[in-house]
């Protein structure tokens, strides 16, 4: 009996480690996904070197909206272009802006997903999926520039 109960104990602490241990790597990847969003904001985010390319930019930018979207486009003007928002979770709302300051214009690709995210910014239901496609576009988006814009 004493036995039996030893072996009890072991296998629920171990179970109990195992937990632990499921959790942190839960943890650590959804730092590293973040970390993996960053990057892909900041590789969808194009400073334009003059006018012309800013204009050409951004006349490529639409139709790489409309393509990386279920969603229809619901605004499309000099400043901004936005789908519009999915009714099911996990699918992804692409925007751009065009922003011009003191330093110059800048093009962004942004992206985000309904319950990606829940309170306090922490993982979502549907973070994992949201992630996976948000990273394919955003980090597909200077490729895409670069193959449709004339060689410089």
């Amino acid at each position: 009996m004493k036995t039996l109960i030893a072996s009890a104990l072991v296998l629920s602490m171990l179970a109990a480690c195992s937990s632990v241990d499921k959790e942190k790597q839960k943890e650590t990847a959804f730092t590293h996904s973040e970390q993996s969003l960053e990057m892909a904001q900041r590789s969808a985010t194009i400073a334009c070197a003059d006018a012309a390319q800013c204009d050409a930019i951004w006349k490529l930018t639409k139709p790489y909206v409309e393509q990386s979207s279920k969603e229809k486009l619901t605004r499309a003007d000099d400043a901004v272009i936005q789908t519009d928002v999915p009714y099911d979770s996990g699918k992804p709302v692409f925007s751009a802006t065009r922003t011009t300051n003191a330093s110059g214009t800048t093009i962004a690709l942004y992206a985000q997903c309904r319950d990606m995210y829940g309170p306090e910014r922490a993982r979502g239901s549907d973070y994992d999926n949201c992630a996976e496609k948000i990273l394919r576009v955003q980090n597909g988006y200077a490729d895409y520039l670069r193959s449709h814009l004339p060689q410089q």
